[in-house]
């Protein structure tokens, strides 16, 4: 009984602890301000395994199909350069200034699995300014981006720059995929 009284004094303590360390403004939130080793690895690792859990079961589709391409081109070069960058492509202002900084998709793709990149195209991560695409974008069109950035990691800048310029060349209605569901 009394190893009780103890663990639950110890809780009450620390809860107080975290309450007190909250409520006073200590921790800098700033985004122009790093994080420590130890909150990195924390929400690294929180992250990691929260997508990892919840993209397990999800079927991947043929991400092969050449005709993915450019409707992934399209998205991608929409959604995520600002932020993620392309071959050849730098991120805008926007993309420079979040914390955490945005990961290099073509780096990314090398070494995550398509149903977590679809993961978090369709959810968005909470905190990081990765956005939910799934609430505006099909799920055919989530899974041509994952298709395309499974590219990435084989993509010059050169080859982005004639995507880009082909993609131009396309009728408007063929350019932009329909959000609408």
């Amino acid at each position: 009984m009394k190893i009780i009284i103890i663990l639950l004094v110890i809780g009450i303590f620390l809860v107080l602890c975290g309450l007190a360390f909250i409520n006073s403004g200590l921790f800098d939130v700033a985004a122009t301000k790093p994080e420590t080793e130890i909150v990195k690895w924390v929400l690294q690792t929180t992250k990691e395994k929260s997508v990892r859990s919840r993209s397990k079961d999800i079927a991947v589709p043929n991400l092969n199909d050449e005709s993915l391409t450019m409707t992934g081109f399209n998205n991608y070069d929409q959604m995520c350069v600002g932020c993620h960058g392309a071959p050849g492509i730098s991120p805008s202002v926007i993309g420079e200034g979040l914390n955490p900084e945005p990961p290099d998709l073509s780096e990314l793709a090398l070494h995550m699995p398509p149903e977590e990149l679809f993961w978090i195209t369709q959810n968005g991560i909470k905190m990081t300014g990765m956005p939910a695409f799934g609430p505006t974008h099909s799920d055919e069109e989530l899974w041509a981006m994952v298709a395309f950035m499974q590219k990435l990691p084989d993509l010059s800048a050169e080859k982005y720059k004639s995507l880009k310029e082909e993609s131009e060349k396309m009728p408007q209605e063929h350019n932009h995929g329909d959000h609408s569901h």
